[in-house]
């Protein structure tokens, strides 16, 4: 949940949001590890039919042209694969909602739709038009130069998502969109993974609504979980571990790995442990409207604070259960204003001895698990719609 994570480099993707990062781990266990039954499905969708559009809002369908075969590079089992699409706008609009249609749930992992300027559409177009089959290969990011807004997602659980009464992102004249589907190929069984088709539903409110601008904004903590008990083998060597991450994803991946840590740590050692959590400064005020926690198959709670520790301490989301097929952005009971200043945390637990229970896991080596882009990595990614302050 781009992967789900900032492109590189690290600090100017988190300038780019709402945060600029700062970070600290712990090394204690999940309290309440649960079953692991709640993280094996991997695909199932919401079936939640759609709301009636609202005032001045309309649909607009978009799926990809062709279907996509996926194809991992570099012996892994994800490919992240992006393709333009057009809603075609040709006056000011508003995105108001969306529901993603994965036509085959069996390899989506997630969905990340980024709003492009047209100089950034006509910039994706050459890219397109230079790669073989439909759309192009983008671990990390959409694999367009400049800032490009994270406008929408869809993860295993999410049906429709509507943004509060009022409120959508912004979408200029001319404005397309990069939708960046991760295929994962572990939980497709036996033979070829067959192709797929996805698509989305939008809702599109006209300009001339008064509507207040949205923006999406990224808390993320590291991933330092060794092996579990008694397991042994090459990766579970954390040197080893990142360079197979860098093999698999390119360069970037790997250096987002140090990164993190470098920022995180404070040029110190990484700590390693189930849990690691994270405390980044808020750099513009604004109203959080609604949030999600973002890990894979190994996470076990995830949580979102605001100020912890101090008498204006708030909790924004708390899923002590982290379930990965159920996900979705949900709305705030009650917005919560943040200044500039203010420090958000995200605290991620994990559980190695997973490995050894899930299908899509267990015949995979044991590794030492670092941030990385595929299903067999991990994550930890706090998302929030906020609006910022007029």
């Amino acid at each position: 949940m781009r992967s789900l994570r900032p492109s590189l480099g690290i600090a100017t993707a988190l300038a780019a949001v709402l945060l600029a990062a700062a970070c600290g781990s712990t090394t204690s266990p999940a309290e309440d590890p649960g079953a692991a039954a709640s993280h094996g499905s991997h695909g199932a969708t919401s079936a939640a039919p759609a709301k009636p559009l609202r005032q001045g809002e309309r649909f607009v369908d978009l799926a990809l042209p062709k279907p996509y075969t996926p194809s991992p590079p570099n012996g892994g089992t994800d490919e992240y694969r992006c393709f333009l699409v057009d809603p075609g706008l040709t006056s000011p609009a508003y995105l108001t909602g969306s529901r993603f249609l994965p036509q085959n749930a069996a390899i989506v992992h997630h969905a990340i739709f980024y709003r492009l300027n047209p100089e950034q559409a006509k910039a994706a177009a050459r890219v397109d038009a230079g790669t073989p089959g439909e759309g192009w290969t983008c671990f990390g990011d959409s694999g367009v130069q400049g800032e490009t807004a994270w406008v929408a997602h869809w993860v295993p659980g999410a049906g429709e998502t509507l943004m509060p009464d009022g409120f959508g992102f912004a979408m200029p004249p001319g404005s397309k969109l990069v939708m960046q589907v991760h295929y994962n190929l572990l939980g497709a069984g036996e033979g070829t993974p067959g192709s797929d088709q996805s698509g989305i539903r939008m809702r599109i409110a006209d300009g001339g609504t008064a509507l207040k601008p949205l923006k999406t904004a990224l808390a993320m903590a590291p991933i330092e979980l060794p092996c579990e008990p008694g397991a042994k083998g090459p990766l579970c060597d954390r040197k080893t571990a990142v360079a197979d991450v860098g093999k698999r994803f390119g360069a970037d991946s790997a250096e987002l790995v140090s990164g993190l840590n470098e920022m995180c740590h404070h040029g110190a050692a990484p700590v390693p442990g189930p849990t690691q959590h994270c405390d980044q400064p808020i750099r513009e005020a604004g109203t959080i409207y609604m949030a999600a926690g973002h890990m894979h198959l190994l996470g076990r709670s995830i949580k979102l604070e605001l100020n912890p520790g101090t008498p204006r301490a708030q909790t924004i989301i708390d899923v002590p259960r982290y379930d990965f097929d159920n996900q979705a952005l949900v709305p705030l009971a009650k917005p919560i204003s943040v200044a500039a200043g203010d420090v958000v945390r995200v605290t991620c637990t994990h559980d190695a001895t997973l490995r050894g229970q899930l299908p899509q896991l267990k015949t995979l080596p044991p590794r030492y698990v670092v941030w990385g882009d595929g299903t067999s990595d991990e994550m930890c990614l706090g998302i929030m719609v906020f609006a910022p302050k007029s």
